[in-house]
């Protein structure tokens, strides 16, 4: 067999192009995987975002073994609340998930104090898993899936799924479902309890319920979104006008 100038033969230079093609299509998936994490992290605020959510309830929970009192139990939870907006303030980070927190406890804490029933802390956030499952299910029929609304932004894509990519609005839509039937059997399980006024068992289930379906919502679109056709950028007004003006 004649070899290549270099002394490389045509066998060793179709191999090495196989190895270097399989090499970028590793590379490509990596990063289209992370870039897929990343984008359903920063969409719903992260491990600091889901914290932010579920420690009030634990601190609830905690102070209302103790003292046997709504009053206290309110205020700590709604405190820490309090202390999570600070702290990302004086951080300079988003307060949005921080703010929701507080907005949550707040009313959970009014009504309970209002009715004097612990059970009524947690009401406000059951009725919001329940309206939130319902208007994915309504945004996911609607053909406007507000896991793509959510993330477009994100990935800089913005709506162009929804009448140029196809694939993308299919991919939107089964992870929007799948949100519906996870995040749906936290109210199935925790309304029964309100009901039966078991306020230890519904506060202790709510806040172990609070993380791990979130992160199997998150893991499941993730993977949906590594099968997706990659995102199309959505074209900005300004832009062409940029383009023009360079030499």
């Amino acid at each position: 067999m004649s070899n290549q100038p270099g002394g490389e033969s045509a066998a060793q230079l179709d191999l090495a192009g196989i190895n270097d093609a399989a090499e970028n299509e590793a590379a490509r998936r990596a990063a289209a995987s992370k870039e897929a994490a990343d984008t359903v992290m920063q969409a719903f605020g992260g491990v600091r975002g889901m914290i932010d959510m579920t420690l009030p309830g634990l601190v609830f929970i905690v102070t209302y073994n103790i003292t046997h009192e709504v009053a206290p139990a309110g205020w700590a939870a709604l405190g820490l609340c309090a202390l999570f907006v600070v702290t990302r303030l004086a951080r300079r980070e988003t307060v949005q998930h921080a703010f929701s927190g507080v907005f949550g406890v707040g009313l959970g804490v009014w009504i309970s104090m209002k009715t004097g029933k612990a059970e009524d802390f947690y009401l406000p956030g059951l009725l919001w898993n329940v309206g939130y499952c319902l208007g994915f299910a309504v945004s996911a029929l609607v053909r406007w899936p507000l896991i793509g609304v959510m993330l477009g932004p994100i990935t800089g894509e913005m709506f162009t799924w929804r009448k140029e990519s196809p694939g993308r609005l299919a991919a939107y839509t089964k992870a929007t479902w799948a949100w519906v039937v996870i995040m749906g059997i936290k109210p199935l399980i925790l309304f029964p309890l309100y009901f039966s006024h078991n306020v230890n068992l519904l506060g202790w289930l709510k806040v172990a319920l609070g993380i791990p379906p979130m992160l199997l919502a998150m893991y499941v679109t993730w993977q949906i979104l590594l099968k997706a056709p990659p995102p199309i950028k959505a074209q900005l007004d300004d832009e062409p006008a940029e383009e023009a003006d360079r030499p």
